[in-house]
Order: structure tokens, then sequence, then C-alpha cells
């Protein structure tokens, strides 16, 4: 799985004040790791931004617009026409924006050739049956499986990328950052590099070499959502519910497979006879999309702690002070009793601190994710403000943090952050306990669980096994359980 190291925001890296890129609606990434938030084309006609607004849109329409008609010109498979839609659906991803699912890093993938075939054959099914509007790709993540919310940002990126060059160039001359001249196609902009990143794209080229790391791009807020507004049921259902007229289209063409939605994969392809059955059907599905209520990201309310969990890794170690210290030469035990020092001031400051909030969205638990960014924060924060030779990594994909020792030492100890709501909680300490004991270097780890409800025999059941592991003398993970449900005010307590 991929890892969080030392991540660095293009804030950080040139001087910047956080708040200018605030008020200018701009977008500010983490240099060296994707943020899981994806640019939406059905967002662009509704930016504050006049180049998204105006060009993109436009540009999106008139390039998607060409490849219908080049597919409806077509009369098989493989003639020139059909070549030509092709050429202009291979797509490459832009890793500058560092959005996506790239997780250590900000490389992804291109569009191989199953999944352009997969494009082109679902859009002629859709231009077979009458409908020529280009808007029909922005529901293709309704339509097939692997397109989702990074393909359709990827194909969107890739076409509006002059307008985001330009709107690059306009934000980074205004913020008085140091440019270089990128060439794309025809075209030089100047933009500024990422130093942490050793090579561009290979779209593109430089009138200076590229020699100092890889084009950074800029995207509005506003654009950016972390779904795509085309797998928004909710969004598109309440359009319908609202809009009498789209709501009798889609009940007079799609009926009851809209009710029930999307639950499995079966009910994705009847939905898909239904949408597919005719070109009224079809532009029933399109009138809902354009009808729903477009909203981008919501960063203020920040659900998936995308920005705060960067915040709380600036600021927690300075406003909540914990010192900690290694030997010279930093044994196992060491390494072990400095996290879990920091595995308890994390406990301290959900339940005593208020930190307990960055856990909740309104009423709701924020996804195990967003909790697992934010113990990484804490731990980074922590291991920074003390200037120590351990670094804590994080996989994206499993909520691990693995602390290693910089200065040469194998040891390595193991966190795993779950929620008590996860219904996996109790196999996955078991399978943690697996790896545990297979992994050779790791010499301790922590099951660390964040009860935010419906924990109910699993506390009782997690502590069963520990103790018949310990009869056995078999390695054990040590469980440490959080109260992260929310609190009363001090006022009412």
């Amino acid at each position: 799985m991929a890892k969080i190291r030392n991540p660095v925001t293009f804030a950080a890296q040139f001087g910047l004040d956080e708040t200018r890129l605030l008020r200018l609606g701009v977008f500010n990434p983490t240099l060296n790791l994707d943020t899981k938030l994806f640019l939406d084309p059905v967002l662009l006609s509704g930016s504050r931004t006049q180049e998204l607004r105006e060009r993109a849109t436009t540009r999106f329409s008139e390039y998607f617009g060409e490849v219908v008609t080049l597919m409806a010109a077509s009369a098989r498979e493989g003639d020139v026409a059909w070549r030509e839609a092709a050429r202009r659906l291979a797509f490459h991803e832009v890793k500058e924006t560092c959005l996506g699912y790239g997780g250590s890093g900000i490389s992804g993938s291109a569009f191989g050739a199953d999944l352009q075939a997969k494009i082109l054959a679902t859009a002629r099914e859709i231009i077979a049956l009458g409908v020529r509007d280009p808007d029909l790709f922005k529901l293709l993540p309704l339509l097939e499986e692997g397109i989702g919310s990074d393909r359709i940002s990827d194909m969107t990126t890739h076409v509006i990328l002059p307008v985001l060059l330009a709107y690059t160039e306009r934000i980074a001359r205004k913020l008085g950052v140091p440019s270089h001249g990128l060439r794309f196609g025809d075209v030089t902009y100047n933009v500024p590099m990422n130093p942490l990143v050793r090579r561009a794209s290979p779209i593109f080229s430089s009138v200076e070499g590229l020699r100092d790391g890889s084009p950074v791009i800029l995207v509005p807020r506003d654009v950016l959502r972390d779904l795509p507004v085309a797998r928004d049921w909710d969004e598109i259902a309440d359009a319908a519910a609202r809009n009498s007229d789209v709501r009798r289209r889609v009940n007079q063409h799609i009926g009851a497979i809209w009710d029930r939605r999307i639950r499995s994969h079966r009910e994705k392809s009847d939905f898909r006879r239904a949408v597919m059955s005719s070109r009224e059907a079809f532009e029933a599905m399109l009138a809902t999309l354009r009808q729903s209520e477009h909203s981008s990201y919501d960063f203020a309310n920040d659900p998936h702690n995308i920005e705060r969990w960067r915040w709380v890794s600036q600021t927690i170690a300075s406003e909540h002070p914990l010192l900690l210290a290694l030997p010279a030469v930093p044994t196992a035990e060491a390494v072990w009793a400095v996290v879990a020092k920091i595995v308890e001031q994390f406990r301290f400051l959900v339940e005593e601190r208020d930190l307990w909030r960055l856990l909740w969205n309104g009423p709701r638990p924020r996804p195990e994710s967003a909790v697992q960014l934010l113990f990484f924060a804490v731990a980074y924060s922590y291991c920074k403000a003390n200037n120590l030779d351990i670094t804590p990594e994080a996989d994206t994909g499993a909520g691990v943090v693995d602390f290693k020792v910089s200065a040469g030492f194998n040891a390595r100890v193991l966190v795993e952050t779950k929620l008590s709501s996860n219904s996996k909680l109790v196999p996955g300490y078991v399978a943690q306990l697996g790896a545990y004991r297979d992994a050779e270097e790791t010499t301790h780890a922590t099951y660390l669980v964040v009860d935010v409800g419906r924990m109910g025999q699993k506390e009782r059941e997690l502590a069963r096994i520990k103790r018949e592991r310990e009869a056995t003398g078999e390695p054990t993970s040590e469980i440490v359980i959080v109260d992260g449900k929310k609190k009363l005010s001090a006022s009412n307590r």
C-alpha cells in the first residue's frame, strides 16, 4: 500500500499565507501526496472563476462534441472516423494537479486500452440511440464499472488543461510565486515547479528543461468534489422530486429501477439497460443531472478531514506540547515507549481536549479514513516537534501508521486505527495479529479503536482474543480504546 511521508503543501513550499489562497478560491494541494478530490465537469459551468465557467465549459463541450460527431460518422469499428475518435479518447493522467488516488505520491495511471475500448463502446451505444449531447460522457460512472470519479476527473483535466495552465499562470503571478516556462502544445505557460517530484508527465516539455521538478497545476476549490455529481444519487433524486417535468420523464422511462437506485452490480446492470433502452430514457437521465443542485466539496465542514488533518499536523504539538526523546542508539523498546506516549496523547486530546469534534460531521461520524488521517497528523506533529529520528508513515489503504527509526534501525512499530462502527473490527484485529507475527521487523503493534458508537460486544471479543493469545505466548497487539463519542459542553456536564 502507498504511504504518506512528510507532507508539504503548496503554500508551505512557497512561503504563502494559506488565507491568500482561500480568498482567491484556490485549492492548496499537498505537493507530494494526492488529495482524494476530483475535478467534476458538472461543476465547471457554475464556477466563480471566469476561466473555468466560460472557457473550460466551452472547451469540454466542443471537445466531446467533436468526438460524438466522429463516432456518429463512423460506419464500423476501426474505420478512419472511429480511429480518430479513439485517439481523442486516449487520455493521460495529469498528476500535476496532485488530485486523485495516488497515495504516497502524485503518480497515477493513464487510460489503458481496455478502459478506452469500454468508453468507446458505451458512447457508440448511446449515439446509436440518436443522442448527440456531449454531456453523455458525464454519465459514464452511472453506466460502466471501472469508470469512476478519478477517470472522469482525468478526462476533464486533460481536455481543459490549457485553461488550467493559464489559470495557474495568473494565480502564480498574483501570489508572486517563482515560475518557469512550460510548453504544452504550441503555447508556453509560466507556472510554479514542484521540487518534490522529479519527473513531469510526458505531455509536457519545457523551454528550461524541467530541471527543477514537475509543474504545479492549480485548481479552483469550487470545481472539486469527493465524488462526481453523476454518482451522488441523493442530489439527483432530490432534483427529480422537485421538478415535476423531470420526475414525470424519469418515472415514465426508468420507472422502478430509479426508485431502487444502485445497490449492487446486478441493479447497476438493470439500470444501464433501462437508461439505454431509448433516446428518451437517456435524455431523461441527462435532465436529472442538469437539474440537480451542483455543489463542490464542503470545505467548511470538511467531512473527510482533507484539510483539517494538515492543520492538525502543523499546530497540535505547539498547542499541546509533549516531550519525547530517544536514546542516541535507539532500541526497539525505546521506540515502542515513544509511540505508546503518542497513542496516549491522542486519547487525551480526543477525550479531554475536544479533538473528538474532528471525528464528527454534524450528527454522523466521519469516515474511518478521516480518523486514520487524524491520528497520523497527531503522530507526525509530535515527531517533528521533538526532532525525532522516528518517522510515521500512514498506509493510505489499510489505516496503518508505521513508525520507523531513520538512523538505520530496522525495528518497526505499527498502529492500526479503526472505528467501533466497522463491522470488520474483530476480524481486522485477528488479521493484524497475523501480520504482526509474520513481519520479522515488527516489534510492537497497537490496535487503536475509536469508539463512535455501535461497539456492542466487539470490545469484549477483542479482549478475549488478546487473552487467549497471551496465554499461549504468541505475539499480541495492544488494544487501546478511545472514547470518540460526542461530549457535552463544559457548561452542560
